[in-house]
């Protein structure tokens, strides 16, 4: 996956949208683990599927 995401960005968006006030160094921890996360889903969100691969099972009753 070649996207990069600025997460500086997002928890400044988020901060405003759910009315928070976070302190320097509460910001700088969610970056480091919002950084931890995508490292870590990478790998998972680099697996090529089949496309003719169901994504989801179909609830029928």
């Amino acid at each position: 996956m070649n996207k990069t995401t600025d997460w500086a960005a997002y928890v400044a968006q988020m901060e405003q949208v759910l009315n928070l006030e976070l302190t320097d160094a509460r910001r700088a921890e969610l970056l480091t683990q919002f950084t931890r996360i995508a490292n870590m889903a990478e790998p998972l969100m680099a697996f090529q599927l089949d496309d003719r691969l169901e994504v989801a099972g179909v609830y029928q009753a």
